[in-house]
């Protein structure tokens, strides 16, 4: 019986650790600038890639803001429930795309990676580039 408990504590922690480092659900990103936190994008699968729309703007300037910098599909489109994140596919643990991340105060589009940090599987490394030249923001899991 002990055994059996063990085994069994065992395996919920296991599964609780490997759901910790599920990269879908929502995630807080923070304002490179200020370092407050800018909005909340849920991420999540569709038929095998990564996609990430922003579900909450924290503080926003104006009511209901549109892209009005985008030049794609996307331009004057209300970006809460824009997609910001598209069509990453997985790489051994990192998801990654081309022309797959969107700043929608720039409207700028830049190539993408995401990783979870391994030291803390709550952590969301988003990484956009332009060929060699890139920028690394930190996510932080919403609960």
């Amino acid at each position: 019986m002990k055994q059996f408990a063990i085994l069994l504590l065992s395996v919920l922690l296991s599964a609780n650790f490997m759901l910790a480092q599920e990269i879908t659900g929502k995630w807080k990103t923070i304002d490179d600038e200020t370092g407050k936190a800018k909005s909340i994008v849920e991420i999540y699968k569709k038929n095998g890639k990564l996609y990430g729309k922003i579900v909450k703007l924290i503080n926003p300037k104006e009511e209901n803001p549109k892209c009005t910098k985008c030049t794609d599909y996307r331009k004057n489109k209300p970006i809460i429930g824009m997609n910001i994140i598209t069509g990453l596919t997985e790489d051994d643990g990192e998801w990654e795309g081309d022309d797959a991340i969107l700043d929608p105060e720039s409207g700028k589009l830049y190539d993408c990676k995401l990783w979870i940090d391994k030291d803390a599987p709550n952590k969301l490394n988003v990484r956009g580039y332009i060929g060699f030249f890139f920028r690394t923001q930190t996510w932080y899991r919403v609960k």
